[in-house]
């Protein structure tokens, strides 16, 4: 047994959030423009149409229109406008 599948065997005993035990990433989707995205790691590309985040994993890129971050702290950010796409990708370099 290799030690992510003891860590996921002990997160699922303890019955606590994944996010908070392997540190992920949490978003939240209000409707078509609103998004929250807990546990990133920074911003990388911030336009009106594009926003890429990491994350501990990878990336996030949100499409849209008139995006806005609309607040960010070193936990959390909320990311408003007419939200057409999320997309995730693996790794640091989506390309």
């Amino acid at each position: 047994m290799n030690r992510e599948q003891i860590k996921e065997k002990m997160v699922s005993a303890m019955d606590l959030p994944k996010d908070v035990i392997q540190n992920a990433s949490l978003i939240t989707i209000l409707g078509r423009n609103e998004l929250c995205i807990e546990n990133y790691r920074g911003i990388i590309e911030y336009t009106d149409a594009l926003i890429r985040v990491q994350t501990r994993t990878g990336q996030i890129r949100i499409q849209g229109k008139r995006l806005r971050i609309q607040y960010y702290t070193n936990d959390e950010m909320k990311v408003t406008g007419a939200l057409s796409s999320l997309e995730f990708t693996e790794g640091r370099n989506p390309e």
